[in-house]
């Protein structure tokens, strides 16, 4: 079983995705928001990284 194999969704099954991800982060960080406060900033400069590097593969796609 290869779980790093290649899949392909609609952008609804997708978007579905994303929505379960977001309650899951919601959920999280409503019940440890004590725990997780003092981590803040290296979450969110994760969370910075990881969106300008998703933005620049998906520009470097489009752009050929």
């Amino acid at each position: 079983m290869n779980l790093f194999q290649s899949y392909r969704y609609t952008w609804w099954q997708i978007g579905i995705f994303k929505l379960a991800l977001l309650g899951i982060g919601v959920a999280i960080g409503a019940q440890w928001h004590e725990l997780l406060a003092e981590y803040l900033v290296p979450i969110l400069l994760v969370a910075l990284v990881a969106t300008v590097y998703i933005m620049y593969v998906s520009i470097k796609q489009v752009r050929g």
